[in-house]
């Protein structure tokens, strides 16, 4: 008897380029594919290559993480086989109807991830019809078929063969982001002078620059004209400037009657605006609010790039930062790179050192970097939000940003990289903190009050937001004046009668002030709810640490709640001097319908550490291969009060060794979460390594005591060594894979 066997349709696909072609033809086209995804010409499928389809690890036939044209060859073979050999619905149907009633059921089938496949009207049972319909379909799609394109990540025009390019994702304070864009004067294509504080719009001004003759441009002005409506309803006028200073303007003004473009346009032949906000490509686009502060810069979408277009967009950068600036919140997506035609500019002239001011400079970059946490009652010490608040802390702004403490962000840059990965990168751009310094060293000038940036709003509660529902402990815990506490352990049990999505969170403790950092853990429904003592053996569901007390997932992504499950808060609590109560809340955001991608948190740990006493740099590692291919979201490292140093490495299948986040000043205070901008793969068979150095000796100021050989605990006192990893995945590998 033949088996039947679920074939991913990536497969399939595959497959389908080689039915029905005689052998040439076949060997051909197979070759072209393979060379599309083997994008470093090594002749071998490996590394990120193996994460461009789904696919591809199926036709590894050795599971040793590579694919070499002859393991492809075979695996397609083998699939077209495997298809031919299918038999016909009727009688697999009638092999398979063990109780000949003309149904089928879960429990009848082989394998039960054929069902949902199968059962098309989804009622609970496969009829005669519905199993011949589905067998039709899968057929169907073997001749004629064409191999998806390859989904590879972003790289450089020069390292990618396809020269494809989307938008990436840049660190905004090295770009601009969070200055004062001078107010530029511009001539309109009629010859009369205007200026930017004239175009601006009560609420801020889109700066768009566009070229006649690049055909990028003139795809994006479909969305450019309706730009102008949507924006000017919301207070922000659109100005459109041409970007190459020599184009004619007779071409001009056919592109903006062709496009039906209303808005102000203005050439800059001297490209002094565009030296000014360093303009690369022919689609930029840069939003400046009412007080001409850089708030985004980049691409308006991603529908369009070079070599590739989109039937929609899936990220509308522009709009979603134009949305969050009227909500008084900063971008989420700061910078992007836009593809575009590329400027040849004429190269910036040399500029007097500009003095720097208050109201000009200081009060941007304290806004970019500082309020956040610094304001009134934000989780910060002190506010910085004011001039007379900077000059009362001017001696601890100057230590801590000397020093590299303030703004909080400890991941040395990784050798090679050109940018930052991580996307919550809050370190100081160099030019930021030259001027900052500059100033703290100098007589601290004011400036025109004129200058200031729009002031920060911060809201009362909630910063995701009005949360959908709202988990609260049943009564609050009391902290003591001084000394320390142990972990205190609150737990929540919920009523929700099916499970939920979560697609953001934020805790919130009621007294923020004596609260250091809080793990969260769901259990399910009728599971036995630890205290913590196994911290470390699973990942957690959220957190809250200093620097990091939220998080909302972009869309399509989630966290499952499951149905009447328990929410357990572990929270560490340090007595600041004066007692106090404290009731721990968590808020959460609900998805309107399943993800397509769900959010879990796994761990590696070593819970066997042994650190002697006296040592300075005593080092502990841990490692474990990864099963299975991992779309990495996020880092965070894991130790107590003795913790150096920690590192988080990635040993590829074929023996490369690459860093993936070097601490080499961990700081218990600050245990951050390190977001990557664009998920980092990792492909199945990768080793993952973690590398922690403690400090037992009396160097440590913070070493409770340094005569002790220190073990694994969870007390502050104790020590702990745990590598946290957030990845993503489909929600229903099932389907998700074909």
């Amino acid at each position: 008897m033949k088996k039947i066997v679920f074939i991913p349709l990536g497969v399939i696909a595959l497959a389908a380029s080689v039915v029905g072609l005689r052998a040439q033809a076949q060997l051909a086209e197979l070759d072209a594919r393979f060379k599309a995804f083997d994008k470093n010409n090594d002749g071998v499928i490996k590394g990120d290559e193996m994460n461009s389809a789904s696919y591809l690890t199926l036709l590894d036939a050795n599971k040793d993480g590579t694919l070499t044209r002859e393991e492809a060859i075979q695996g397609v073979r083998k699939t077209q086989s495997l298809i031919g050999g299918l038999p016909e619905s009727g009688a697999l149907f009638k092999r398979l109807d063990k109780n000949a009633d003309g149904r089928l059921t879960e429990d009848e089938l082989p394998n039960r991830k054929w069902f949902s496949g199968l059962d098309l009207d989804k009622d609970g049972s496969v009829t005669a019809d519905e199993a011949g319909k589905a067998l039709a379909s899968l057929r169907k799609r073997v001749p004629g078929g064409s191999i998806p394109t390859p989904g590879s990540p972003i790289k450089p025009a020069n390292e990618d063969p396809s020269f494809k390019e989307a938008p990436s994702l840049l660190k905004g304070s090295e770009h601009g982001v969070g200055r004062m864009v001078e107010d530029f004067a511009l001539k309109t294509l009629d010859g009369k002078d205007t200026k930017l504080s004239a175009a601006a719009g009560k609420n801020g001004l889109v700066i768009a620059y566009f070229s006649a003759s690049c055909p990028i441009s003139g795809k994006l002005a479909p969305e450019t004209a309706r730009l102008e409506k949507d924006l000017q309803e919301k207070g922000v006028n659109l100005f459109l400037v041409n970007a190459p200073p020599t184009q004619k303007k007779e071409d001009i003004a056919k592109f903006i009657t062709d496009h039906a473009l209303k808005s102000a346009v203005v050439t800059d032949a001297d490209a002094k605006l565009a030296q000014a906000l360093a303009v690369t490509t022919t689609t930029e686009v840069f939003l400046l609010d009412a007080s001409r502060t850089l708030v985004y810069r980049g691409a308006l979408n991603d529908q369009y790039g070079l070599g590739y277009s989109k039937d929609a967009p899936a990220h509308h950068y522009l709009r979603d930062a134009v949305a969050l600036m009227l909500s008084g919140a900063p971008a989420e997506i700061a910078a992007t790179s836009a593809p575009g035609c590329a400027l040849d500019l004429p190269a910036q002239t040399a500029v007097a050192a500009t003095h720097v001011t208050y109201h000009r400079d200081v009060a941007r970059i304290l806004q970019a970097n500082c309020v956040e946490c610094h304001h009134s009652g934000g989780v910060g010490p002190f506010a910085l939000d004011s001039y007379d608040a900077v000059i009362e802390h001017a001696g601890m702004i100057k230590k801590q940003v000397e020093r590299g403490a303030m703004p909080p962000w400890f991941a040395a840059p990784l050798e090679g990289a050109a940018h930052s990965p991580w996307g919550n990168d809050s370190s100081l751009a160099p030019r930021d903190k030259a001027d900052l310094l500059a100033w703290l060293a100098s007589d601290r000038a004011k400036g025109d009050v004129a200058d200031a940036p729009k002031a920060r709003v911060f809201p009362s509660e909630w910063s995701i937001g009005k949360p959908d529902t709202i988990v609260a402990a049943a009564k609050p815990v009391s902290i003591k004046a001084e000394g320390t506490m142990p972990y205190q352990h609150v737990t929540v049990t919920t009523d929700f009668p099916e499970d939920r999505w979560v697609r953001g969170y934020e805790i919130l403790p009621t007294a923020r002030e004596v609260v250091h950092h809080v793990i969260v853990t769901v259990f399910e429904k009728g599971q036995k709810v630890r205290r913590g003592g196994e911290e470390g053996s699973d990942g957690y569901w959220a957190a809250y640490v200093p620097g990091n007390t939220k998080q909302v997932y972009p869309e399509g992504f989630a966290r499952k709640l499951p149905a009447g499950a328990t929410v357990s808060f572990q929270i560490h609590y340090t007595p600041n001097g004066k007692a106090t109560q404290d009731t721990m809340r968590m808020g959460l955001l609900f998805a309107k319908e399943p993800p397509k991608y769900v959010v879990h948190t796994a761990s590696l740990a070593n819970a066997r550490i042994n650190i002697p006493a006296g040592a300075s740099d005593h080092v502990e590692t841990a490692q474990r291969k990864l099963p299975a291919d991992v779309n990495a979201m996020a880092l965070m490292a894991h130790m107590h009060v003795r913790g150096k140093a920690f590192k988080f490495e990635a040993v590829s299948p074929d023996g490369k060794t690459e860093t993936l986040l070097d601490i080499p000043r961990y700081d218990f205070n600050w245990q951050l979460r390190y977001d990557y901008a664009m998920p980092r793969f990792l492909p199945r068979g990768t080793t993952i390594k973690i590398t922690a150095v403690f400090d037992n000796s009396t160097g440590n100021p913070a070493n409770p005591d340094p005569t002790k050989n220190v073990r694994w605990g969870q007390q502050t006192y104790d020590e702990m060594m745990i590598g946290y990893l957030e990845h993503y995945t489909p929600l229903n590998p099932t389907v998700a894979g074909r």
